[in-house]
């Protein structure tokens, strides 16, 4: 059975910084692209970032393009999201996916979703 299991959420203040993981097992990830969603209080999921499953490309939505930084550690089957200087309107639940066939920046394509992780940033 595959499960994928963010962690690192939490309450920051405006300016912060955090770091989350999202730890897949149950398969070897390796050949998946892999992305972090969000969703807010009375909001759609949206696209956070993305990275392919060579490394090789990096996808960012508008609103954390120069804050945040995506990587993966395949040897781990982990992925990683950084964000910088956290905003107010970061707040939401995070959600790690995987997919053999994911549209870049999409919800499209993914076949495995985690549960999420609440990210709170305080004004």
């Amino acid at each position: 059975q595959v499960h994928m299991v963010e962690s690192g959420g939490g309450l920051v203040q405006a300016g912060g910084s955090l770091r989350l993981s999202c730890a897949a097992s149950g398969r070897t990830f390796s050949s998946y692209a892999l992305a972090w969603f969000r969703q807010a209080p009375g909001k759609e999921r949206e696209f956070v970032a993305g990275i392919s499953w060579n490394k090789a490309n990096t996808y960012y939505a508008d609103s954390v393009k120069g804050r945040s930084t995506i990587s993966r550690d395949n040897a781990k089957n982990t992925v990683y999201l950084q964000m910088n200087s956290l905003k107010p309107e970061d707040t939401a639940v995070y959600y790690c996916a995987a997919g053999r066939k994911a549209i870049p920046t999409t919800t499209v394509g993914y076949d495995y979703w985690g549960q999420g992780t609440q990210v709170t940033v305080s004004s």
